[in-house]
């Protein structure tokens, strides 16, 4: 049977290591890692936040998301790279030189392309990008496997069209923010699913935030609601 924690990424959008730490201790063993995001990174700095995951047995998904020119971003690849994270992602609209030069200094860790970002909808998305969001995803995941990223994130909405494609490959990642169990609220997410739907759609990975460490009153702890997601991935694995 396929490991019901490895999918779940946790996003420690918090402000501060302390909350940091008591969500890591109490739901680490049941999932795959945990996303550091700008939050935290602004807060503490890259290698105290990575090292502070690390130390309590999670594996990191750095996301700095970065947007520069190729050299700049290749120098933050290999920094990024020498702190033994698992993943960490580059915008795929900084280009597919910049890319190359993540991919180029990504060491053993995975490059991941960000597409669009899950807070867009078809009208924001048409006016900031220049044409339809499905698109716009697949130009920049096309562009993304043509630099040699090991994947993509996408949103939920997305994850059917990718997997279609043949140019990108089986074994090329999905990951997707935007999951929003039905017990939970979608706060600013717009092109959003459940976990269960986001799995049967084709999503390697699961980036999980407020649901888990902010779940609904009924729902209970972090723990219960990592519990409940894990539920969800069984019964869409089994299906």
């Amino acid at each position: 049977m396929k490991d019901l924690k490895e999918p779940i990424i946790v996003a420690l959008d918090v402000d501060d290591l302390e909350s940091a730490g008591k969500l890591i201790e109490e739901v680490g063993a049941e999932v795959g890692g945990f996303k550091v995001g700008l939050q935290i990174l602004t807060r503490v700095g890259p290698p105290a936040a990575v090292k502070f995951v690390q130390e309590r047995g999670g594996k990191v998904f750095l996301d700095g998301k970065f947007y520069d020119i190729p050299n700049t971003t290749g120098k933050a690849a290999r920094a990024a790279a020498e702190l033994g994270v698992k993943m960490f992602n580059v915008h795929a609209s900084s280009g597919i030189d910049s890319m190359m030069a993540a991919v180029e200094n990504k060491g053993d860790s995975l490059v991941l392309a960000v597409t669009v970002l899950t807070s867009f909808d078809e009208e924001p998305g048409n006016l900031s990008l220049g044409g339809p969001t499905k698109v716009k995803v697949l130009q920049f995941a096309r562009d993304a496997k043509l630099a040699g990223c090991d994947g993509v994130i996408c949103s939920p909405q997305e994850l059917a069209l990718l997997g279609k494609r043949r140019e990108l490959g089986p074994d090329f990642l999905r990951v997707t923010p935007g999951v929003r169990p039905a017990w939970a609220d979608p706060n600013d997410q717009k092109r959003i699913m459940t976990p269960g739907e986001a799995i049967k759609a084709g999503a390697h990975y699961l980036v999980i935030g407020r649901p888990i460490y902010n779940p609904p009153e009924e729902i209970g702890s972090p723990l219960a609601a990592v519990k409940r997601i894990q539920e969800e991935i069984a019964m869409a694995w089994a299906a």
